[in-house]
Parts: C-alpha cells; sequence; structure tokens
C-alpha cells in the first residue's frame, strides 16, 4: 500500500513538473511577443521554422488516442515534440521507433505502427521511471539512449543532467567503437559521444517550448 501511495506521489510530481514548464513557456512566449522578439510581421520564417510540421499535427490525434489507452493523454504535447525531433513527421517510421521494437532502423514502415511502438516505447521508460524515481528529462533521453539510461541516472541521484548522457554514451561506444563512431565524421558534434545524442531530452523540451501546445488532458 505505502509503495502505490509513493508511486502515485513520484507520478504527480512529474506531472507537476511538467505542467510548471509548460506554464514557463507560455510565460516566455508571452512577454517575448509583448518586447517584439517573436514578432509575426518582421521575420515571420523565424517563428514558424521550428512549429511541429503538418505531418506532426497530422499524427497528433493519434498519438493521444494510442496515449489514451495507457492514461497518458497528458503527454500527447511531449510526443508530438519527440516526433518533431525524430522526423517532423516525415517517412515510414515517424517516431523512429523500429530499433526500440528489436528492428533495423527504419524497418517499420506504417506510421500508424511507429506510433503505436513509440507510445509503447515511450510508455515502458514512463513506468519504469517512475519505479527508479527519476526525473521526466531522463524518462525523456532514455527514449534515444535506451532504458538502461534510467538505471545509470538513477544511481546518480535522478536527475538528469547532458554530462550523465555523455557519460553513459561513452561507456556504451566502448563496448562496440566500430558500430558508435559518429559514421567515422570527427566533427560531428556528438563525437566521440557518438551513442544516441546526448543533447536529446534539451532538444525535445525544446520543441515543446517552441511549439507551445497546451496539455490535451490532465490526469485526475
Amino acid at each position: 500500500m505505502k509503495k502505490k501511495r509513493r508511486l502515485a506521489k513520484n507520478r504527480k510530481e512529474k506531472q507537476r513538473f511538467f505542467h510548471i514548464l509548460m506554464i514557463l513557456a507560455g510565460v516566455f512566449c508571452l512577454v517575448a511577443l509583448l518586447n517584439g522578439e517573436l514578432s509575426f510581421t518582421k521575420n515571420p520564417e523565424l517563428v514558424y521554422k521550428n512549429l511541429p510540421s503538418e505531418n506532426v499535427k497530422k499524427y497528433t490525434p493519434l498519438i493521444h488516442m494510442e496515449l489514451e489507452k495507457v492514461q497518458l493523454e497528458e503527454y500527447t504535447p511531449l510526443l508530438a515534440a519527440v516526433m518533431q525531433q525524430e522526423s517532423k513527421g516525415k517517412g515510414g517510421d515517424p517516431m523512429q521507433s523500429s530499433e526500440s521494437a528489436g528492428l533495423a532502423r527504419n524497418a517499420i514502415r506504417d506510421p500508424e505502427q511507429s506510433i503505436r511502438q513509440g507510445v509503447k516505447h515511450f510508455h515502458k521508460a514512463y513506468q519504469y521511471g517512475e519505479k527508479k524515481n527519476v526525473d521526466l528529462p531522463t524518462i525523456i533521453q532514455a527514449y534515444n539512449m535506451g532504458i538502461g539510461y534510467i538505471d545509470f541516472v538513477a544511481e546518480k541521484g535522478g536527475k538528469h543532467k547532458e554530462d550523465f548522457a555523455k557519460e553513459y554514451s561513452y561507456i556504451q561506444v566502448q563496448k562496440n567503437p566500430k558500430l558508435y563512431n559518429c559514421g567515422g565524421d570527427k566533427n560531428n558534434f556528438r563525437y566521440p559521444y557518438c551513442y544516441g545524442d546526448f543533447t536529446y531530452s534539451t532538444k525535445v523540451m525544446s520543441n515543446l517550448h517552441t511549439m507551445n501546445q497546451p496539455l490535451a488532458g490532465k490526469r485526475r
């Protein structure tokens, strides 16, 4: 019984953190508009280029529907931001979820299947993240780096940092340096941390803020 109460408390804390980020994003955008920093007349292309693509908008209802099945529909904007980062909604695997299903990259060629698998992957990370008492950015990073990243961060206090993502990436690179070598491009910003993208969580949250989407639903 105590464990259930603790898990419920952890979930509420993560939801509160997520809601606060959304509110801060809204305040930031409002202030920027008032200051003329986000003018829609002076340079509109700079405003629109990071907004969700038409394909992401098209798939958002399906993302919401799949999240409803696991009672995580309030994370619809977040998963839309993930899709924006992964593919901008393009291709047969817009959630880039093939590898999370144990398949080769881009093996999934049906967007609906990609979304179902992407939600399944996120749900698994979310549940395990709750169990290990890590923060939401860690769960987001685990979408990119795998569930093992949650264990890694849990041992370091439970709060994601890009330095932790770098450290974890490098550990994985050492296990298979021929595979994780950034395609041999030493000018790649990730090099030598070529397993995953250590900036992934930061980018997804930035997408979420730029999109400034309202929460699609709230848990009671």
